[in-house]
């Protein structure tokens, strides 16, 4: 069976719930047993060696040590069942799960205990369950070890089963996880930018996911890293604030042999675990349209009382959507460019791209992300590419040691008709990328100002900003005479006040000559000042804002067919009803 089989028959188990739990309870149970069960099957081989350790009388430290040496890997459990064996003791088997669950090494334990799996046993030996479920677990149909599965296709499995639960139970499936094929595609593009340092001998390679849920998009990074260097260890990182999503990303890096004292639980907005850490590589897919009300006292309180020597300098975008908090968190950590610089790969949707009037916190983001050059490049995903969501996604590529020639610029890919049709959707996602189509993608990126003009564009950081200005026109009196104040100063009609975006790239007085006083001659800019407290940039009279307008850029005119080409298509739809009616004998 291949790992979509596998999911589908772990799935299945559903069916044995189905009258006795709820469907958002059917997760809280397969999923603990889906990792119980990978668990199991990677010790079997060295379970006789692990216990003839666990009979000895050993010191504490020794004897964790010399059980995991035993075990192969770095976790053990020294009871004496295993899954299967479970099964010949049918009357016993609510006691005797129990006993081999709290047998596992503390490393483990911390996994089960945020599945609460005592309570799951509980509940499914009160509904004369337990055992069916760990007979179907242990069906030799399915094979669970890795030399039948991989790493990656065990992430696949979990995956799959979170966006099943996630459907049936209403949640938003986009908290957890990405589909692997725009994993591969930000990965590629972390990659193709620092080959470099990547493909150096015996590189150590630290990469971080802030939302990593089941760890998915650090497997894919590490494999992409693998590929072109094989030498390389790449050390990952991750915080998750899901406590089921938190325990399979655990366990998934204990499997892969990596360090699991790196995986934290918690808000990574409103409680960072990894504090003073950096990272040269980050790789995330954030919630969209999320909003932080649970994080917004500890957020504002670091924005008020750190600023930039925190992480939320930049500024505090509206309650309804935290994704450019996630951006300035992934900022502030990366490594910096005296220690070899850090860059980014981050999913968002389209709103982080223009939502925000200039001097609103996103467009105060945006304004420190541009003008501190960290701003690579921009991709514009498929739509209907990820399994929650059919709307506008993008990549945001940030680096703080571009290269000479990306220096003060940013790269727009749209690589939105760059896809091919799925044979059978998943959720909502329609459209996946081939690996041709994502060696395409990062040849645009590589190619940069050489690229198709029709697929990629390069821009200068200032074309993206605007000064937001005040455009006033004078009262006018009954004699039609523009009114003053005392001190000769024109009132202006507060009926006519209106404002204009006009181009950083751009004069003001040519601007105002062209646009404005040809349809209102009396019209002047009133310049806006500074507020107490405010840290806002003014220029050329108005605020700065910034906004990337994505789809302009790529905005292709379709010309109207002409008149007489539709009035001859209509006369031919006509003719054709009336040939029709009159067969009819209407």
């Amino acid at each position: 069976m291949n790992h979509s089989e596998i999911s589908s028959f772990i799935w299945g188990t559903a069916d044995l719930l189905r009258s006795s739990f709820k469907q958002h309870e059917y997760g809280d149970i397969i999923l603990p047993f889906t990792v119980m069960r990978r668990l199991d099957v990677v010790l079997e081989p060295t379970k006789k060696a692990v216990l003839e350790v666990a009979a000895k009388s050993l010191p504490g430290a020794l004897r964790d040590t010399m059980l995991k040496q035993a075990a192969g890997v770095d976790f053990y459990n020294k009871s004496e069942f295993t899954m299967r064996g479970l099964l010949s003791d049918a009357d016993g088997i609510r006691e005797n799960l129990t006993k081999y669950v709290t047998s596992f090494s503390p490393e483990i334990a911390d996994i089960f205990d945020k599945f609460k799996i005592f309570d799951v046993i509980k509940d499914l030996d009160d509904n004369d369950l337990l055992f069916l479920v760990v007979e179907r677990f242990c069906n030799p149909r399915i094979d669970l070890s890795p030399t039948s599965i991989s790493n990656a296709d065990m992430g696949d499995i979990y995956e799959e089963l979170i966006r099943r639960f996630s459907e049936v139970s209403n949640e938003t499936a986009g908290e957890h996880f990405s589909p692997r094929d725009g994993l591969r595609l930000a990965a590629e593009l972390l990659v193709v930018g620092s080959m470099d340092e990547l493909s150096q001998p015996n590189r150590i390679v630290k990469v971080c996911d802030p939302c990593a849920g089941t760890g998915g998009a650090l497997t894919v990074f590490s494999d992409c890293v693998a590929e072109i260097n094989p030498q390389a260890t790449v050390v990952t990182y991750a915080q998750e604030i899901n406590g089921q999503s938190y325990a399979i990303c655990k366990s998934d890096t204990i499997l892969k042999g990596g360090n699991i004292a790196n995986v934290h639980l918690g808000d990574t907005l409103a409680d960072d675990q990894m504090p003073g850490e950096t990272f040269g590589y980050q790789i995330s897919n954030p919630p969209y349209g999320v909003d932080w009300k649970k994080s917004q006292a500890a957020v504002k309180k670091e924005h008020d009382e750190l600023g930039y020597a925190g992480r939320f300098g930049a500024g505090l975008p509206r309650i309804s959507d935290g994704q450019l908090l996630f951006v300035q968190h992934m900022v502030a950590k990366m490594r910096t460019p005296e220690d070899g610089g850090g860059r980014i790969a981050v999913f968002l949707n389209g709103s982080p791209l223009f939502t925000g009037a200039a001097g609103s916190g996103e467009s105060e983001i945006r304004r420190h992300l541009l003008q501190h050059d960290l701003v690579d490049a921009i991709v514009a995903m498929p739509n209907d590419f990820f399994f929650n969501t059919g709307i506008a996604t993008y990549i945001w590529v940030l680096d703080n040691t571009k290269e000479p020639r990306r220096k003060g610029k940013v790269q727009l890919i749209n690589a939105n008709g760059i896809f091919r049709k799925m044979r059978k959707s998943l959720g909502s996602k329609r459209n996946e990328f081939t690996d041709e189509q994502i060696s395409q993608i990062v040849a645009l990126y590589e190619a940069f100002e050489d690229a198709d003009p029709k697929l990629s564009k390069v821009f200068e950081n200032d074309d993206f900003g605007y000064a937001t200005v005040d455009v006033r026109r004078p009262e006018y009196d009954e004699n039609g005479f523009p009114v003053r104040t005392a001190r000769g100063k024109l009132v202006p009609d507060k009926s006519k006040n209106d404002t204009e975006n006009i181009p950083l790239t751009e004069d003001v007085d040519e601007y105002m000559a062209r646009e404005v006083l040809p349809y209102a001659p009396d019209a002047w800019i009133e310049p806006r000042k500074q507020k107490k407290g405010q840290m806002l940039e003014l220029r050329d009279g108005g605020t700065v804002g910034y906004e990337i307008p994505f789809t302009r850029y790529f905005y292709e005119y379709t010309p109207l067919r002409p008149s007489t080409e539709i009035l001859a298509e209509i006369r031919e739809l006509e003719a054709g009803i009336a040939e029709k009616l009159q067969r009819a004998g209407l």
